[in-house]
């Protein structure tokens, strides 16, 4: 065993270990305290926990990869202004007022706004959105895995599953939050010393956010020289339209997923809530704004490495990444060296996914330094895995079962509803991480545009639309889902390879599906049953402060049957 893999497992078998202890110490006996907690965390770990729960393995593996490597630096901007302006309008638009509806989850304010009919098609969104996310979670779980202690991708996602079983079934919400807090602590201290480190080696400033600005000339320089787009240069492999698409699908994206939705649930009150989304933006920007260093300074180091090195003589971690095929070398044109340019042949190929994990090896870091970013990897996959697992076992037991199989329920058989969904959906999302459609980022996008297109519409009418009816709530999501979906499925290239639309990327199309949803809501509303006035007059009250009668009413299930 090499001393990167002992490093590893000394850190990854201290934090489980930790993760484990914390679900055991936090398990639950009620639904309250499974489903959000028991409503009781405190803004600051509240917002740790989200960041926590919102930085999966698409920001901690795949972001940087993609902002150095598939879009070439600007246009990855699209992931860092889409993934953190949606926590804008979530904290504007959504988490104060559907904290105040107080209900466990989104199909659960959406029975409650609109319709049984309704919450049947928000259980179907919420389910189909979390298995395409978690997915991408497993997928990396597996990636790290398979490097770090030299077992299979799927070995690595079976370890990742057993691990998220134990804190996830036992400690319900109230266990995920505070192993989540945790986790947080765990991914940005692995993500920020090897950054702040490889800053100092590069430009002797030990600050990355403004040491990567040093290098960004001579990175410039090294493209062209090898015939590429600047690094800088803007619409290199994104036009406009789909840079501004895709910015706004991953914005209201993000105000529409159900697994950050449902955290707001977990604050004590509506303050809380507010005062959560904004520990959460400090807590992300910590690593949003280090992912375009760490894009830059390992890109340089690329570039200064491999290009026009022997094929037999390749650099130790280009070596190490190979072997696991996550690098491929191919000398096609039988010269020995390996030609990486943009008129070359395809000789050196990188998966997005390795250059947060291979960037300390690439500067030439310590192996503890290494084995730490390995267990924040597997801290930032298996804590977005374990949020996404709880909306899905959430809105079977309670939306599905409680609310329309067996209302008589006790709490008890409700939790093991909920214990028993979670452990199938985990099975499932084995099986997809096994199996992803994708690359991480690429798999975690389309989640968003899924989100984009079902649920922000109806979230938002919801809230500041009165008059916004069942039938058009319905239509709309089933509109925006149906419609997507179809999309993605066209133009992702494993199923159908088109180019789509006027050029528009799957990852990029969820803003259309959900324009026509608004649409199709909107119209459908004006000719079908406006909801009750009662209804109508507790959607008033949700939007202003001290308006509480019919709220508490509402919490204690006191308002008339015929409510909707």
């Amino acid at each position: 065993m090499s001393e990167i893999q002992v490093w590893t497992l000394v850190f990854a078998g201290l934090s489980f270990a930790l993760y484990i202890y914390i679900a055991y110490a936090s398990r639950v006996k009620d639904t309250a305290g499974f489903y959000v907690a028991g409503g009781g965390i405190p803004a600051p770990a509240n917002g740790a926990a989200i960041a926590a729960d919102w930085m999966s393995a698409a920001s901690f593996i795949s972001m940087a990869g993609i902002i150095a490597l598939s879009t070439n630096g600007y246009d990855g901007s699209v992931y860092l202004m889409g993934w953190t302006g949606g926590y804008v309008l979530l904290a504007l638009l959504l988490a104060p007022y559907l904290r105040k509806f107080g209900k466990y989850t989104i199909p659960d304010f959406v029975g409650d706004r609109y319709s049984e009919t309704a919450r049947m098609v928000a259980v179907v969104c919420t389910v189909v959105i979390s298995f395409v996310y978690v997915a991408g979670q497993m997928s990396g779980t597996g990636l790290v895995f398979a490097r770090f202690l030299n077992v299979n991708a799927t070995t690595g996602v079976i370890i990742g599953m057993v691990i998220v079983f134990f804190y996830a079934v036992l400690g319900g919400m109230k266990g995920i939050t505070w192993t989540q807090v945790a986790q947080y602590s765990v991914l940005i201290v692995a993500y920020l010393i090897p950054a702040v480190a490889i800053s100092t080696e590069l430009t002797s400033i030990p600050v990355p956010q403004i040491g990567f600005g040093q290098i960004l000339a001579e990175l410039d320089g090294l493209q062209r020289d090898l015939g590429f787009a600047e690094y800088t240069a803007a619409f290199t492999n994104m036009n406009m339209l789909n840079v501004t698409l895709m910015t706004a699908t991953l914005m209201f994206g993000t105000a529409g997923l159900p697994h950050v939705i449902v955290r707001f649930y977990t604050a004590k009150n509506v303050r809380a809530a507010r005062f959560s989304a904004l520990w959460a933006l400090f807590f992300i920007a910590l690593l949003y704004t280090t992912a375009p260093s760490i894009a830059a300074f390992s890109k340089l180091n690329i570039l200064q490495d491999v290009s026009g090195a022997a094929v037999d003589n390749l650099p130790g971690w280009a070596q190490t990444w190979a072997d696991v095929d996550l690098i491929t070398v191919d000398d096609l044109n039988g010269d020995g060296v390996i030609d990486y340019g943009a008129d070359a042949a395809n000789e050196l190929v990188i998966n997005n996914d390795i250059l947060v994990l291979a960037a300390p090896e690439i500067a030439g870091l310590p192996a503890p330094i290494i084995g730490l970013v390995a267990a924040g990897a597997l801290a930032a996959a298996l804590s977005t895995a374990s949020g996404l697992l709880l909306v899905i076992s959430s809105s079977i037991a309670n939306d599905v079962y409680y609310k329309r199989i067996n209302p008589q329920a006790t709490e008890a058989r409700q939790l093991m509803v909920g214990r028993i969904a979670m452990a199938a959906a985990i099975v499932v999302a084995g099986y997809l991480g096994i199996n992803p459609p994708g690359f991480v980022a690429q798999v975690v996008a389309l989640a968003f545009g899924i989100a984009c297109a079902s649920f922000f519409p109806v979230l938002v009418l919801g809230i500041f639309w009165k008059k916004c009816t069942a039938m058009g709530a319905t239509a709309g999501m089933l509109t925006g889902l149906v419609v997507t979906l179809a999309y993605m499925l066209w133009t992702i290239d494993i199923y159908g390879n088109s180019e789509g639309i006027f050029g528009i990327a799957e990852t990029s199309f969820g803003v259309v599906g959900m324009a026509l949803n608004f649409l199709v809501t909107i119209v459908v509303s004006q000719f079908t049953p406006k909801p009750s006035p009662v209804m109508q007059e507790l959607v008033e009250e949700i939007r202003y402060p001290g308006r509480t009668k019919l709220i508490e009413a509402h919490a204690k299930g006191e308002l008339p049957p015929d409510v909707h």
